[in-house]
């Protein structure tokens, strides 16, 4: 049943629908109504249904993947045109929509190639705003006789999205906050396992320098984290920085990731070359799956040649990486290429499980450390937060301390924390690396070669 809060146009061809429900151009009409008016999500309900009724049909198929694209689904809009514009009958616009989402993941080749062949099916779906960031010269509508794209003669400094200039040997422009962390190992509540094998691969090296140069050791490395999101993998690789009085990037995807071909590789140069400059530094990638992705799942070339710029910065070819810890965290160590994980790169995979009991009590503590309380029972709270993440063991915290602002409000006198305050705010909670575990449990049964996931076998006690 329509809504009176619906646009008029929408109401109508609702209760027109509901009429004939077995009208398929009347419900393209409809989905097509909903997308003009922003109601993306029922935008894609209505074409999914129409879909049902008639599934070749290229115009549904299109609708289907602009409703997913306007309800921020690009990832789905990318799975339904990637089949649409293998049909004669794709329309023009869902080549250009392809364009759109592939450089928006960094496949600025098969971009331009996408853009092209719905600008020859159909001239009038022509961009130049984004055909300008595809690096495609618009040509003037009165040039018909000229091909609508640039070649490699006419002298443009970037043709179908190629620098005409290589990054070797050019300035390094990407240049990352250099942060110089206070908090240490001690601000990281429990994870001493973890805290020991950081100390041999990184800490050691640079306080017992010359113990690792008398047999032939360099102060240098990698460790890839891995484990739920929320766990402190972060928080860990920034105190790591702090121990050791050392310069601390971070690095996430958008800070290498860019549309133009080259640039990603020139990006990531750039940061291990500011890292190197600044040593001792440690180099944080989080996300590193994001960047450096199974070849074997790649359909272009621009992400492999990206993985291999990455794997020649860790080997350190052109340049040494003596003084440069680099750390890695990933959610989904399953989805990192397995040439990250040969020695002298990611050579030390550690596995980050949720806190355990005394863990989530010195959490706790941490997280309540200075705020008002009256002597909570943190053992207490912790057996009660079974599973929990570090974040999780935050919200918690947070919940409690808004319940007691609540009250405080009402009563005009604030009160300490008590036990019975962060119990009731965990009874509110669920542990958020259920879902993680769920996944991660089919790779370390199925899927553990070498016994890469021992470590989650043996959290689950399988």
């Amino acid at each position: 049943m329509a809504s009176n809060d619906e646009p008029g146009q929408v109401r109508s061809l609702k209760d027109a629908v509901r009429l004939s429900p077995e009208n398929v151009p009347l419900r393209q009409a409809l989905g097509d109504a909903l997308l003009a008016h922003g109601l993306a999500t029922q935008a894609v309900a209505e074409f999914k249904t129409a879909l049902g009724m008639a599934k070749d049909n290229a115009g549904l198929k299109f609708g289907l993947a602009r409703a997913f694209y306007a309800d921020g689904k690009a990832s789905h809009a990318l799975v339904v045109l990637e089949d649409l514009v293998k049909s004669p009958d794709a329309p023009a616009r869902a080549f250009v929509l392809h364009a759109r989402i592939l450089a928006g993941i960094g496949e600025v080749e098969q971009a331009v190639r996408e853009y092209q062949r719905g600008v020859a099916k159909d001239r009038s779906v022509a961009d130049a705003e984004f055909a300008q960031r595809l690096g495609i010269r618009a040509v003037p509508e009165a040039e018909d006789d000229r091909p609508p794209f640039p070649t490699e003669d006419d002298g443009n400094e970037v043709v179908d999205g190629r620098l005409r200039q290589s990054w070797e040997g050019a300035d390094d422009s990407q240049t990352a906050e250099i942060e110089r962390p206070k908090i240490t190992f001690a601000d990281v509540g429990g994870m001493d396992a973890l805290k020991e094998e950081i100390r041999l691969k990184i800490i050691y090296p640079l306080t017992h320098a010359e113990m690792f140069k008398a047999y032939g050791k360099s102060i240098g490395g990698g460790i890839l984290m891995y484990g739920p999101p929320g766990c402190g993998k972060t928080h860990l690789a920034r105190a790591t920085a702090g121990e050791v009085k050392a310069g601390f990037i971070a690095v996430g995807i958008h800070d290498v990731l860019d549309m133009w071909i080259g640039n990603s590789e020139r990006n990531l140069h750039s940061l291990f070359e500011q890292a190197r400059r600044n040593a001792p530094c440690v180099l944080f990638f989080d996300e590193v799956d994001a960047l450096g992705a199974s070849r074997a799942d790649m359909k272009t070339s621009a992400g492999r040649h990206l993985i291999n710029q990455f794997l020649s910065e860790l080997d350190g070819v052109k340049a040494s990486n003596e003084g440069v810890l680099i750390l890695g965290a990933t959610n989904a160590p399953w989805h990192l290429d397995s040439a990250f994980r040969r020695p002298g790169r990611f050579d030390r995979i550690l596995f980050v499980p949720p806190p355990d009991a005394s863990a989530r009590a010195a959490v706790l503590r941490l997280q309540l450390k200075g705020k008002p309380q009256e002597d909570p029972d943190y053992d207490a709270v912790a057996k009660k937060c079974d599973g929990f993440s570090g974040a999780d063991l935050k919200a918690v915290v947070d919940i409690t301390i808004e319940n007691k602002l609540r009250d405080a409000m009402k009563s005009g006198t604030p009160t300490p924390i008590r036990t019975k305050d962060l119990l009731a705010a965990a009874a509110t909670q669920k542990a958020t690396t259920r879902e993680w575990f769920a996944t991660a449990k089919n790779y370390a049964l199925y899927s553990n070669q070498g016994g890469t996931y021992d470590d989650i076998l043996k959290y689950l006690k399988l």
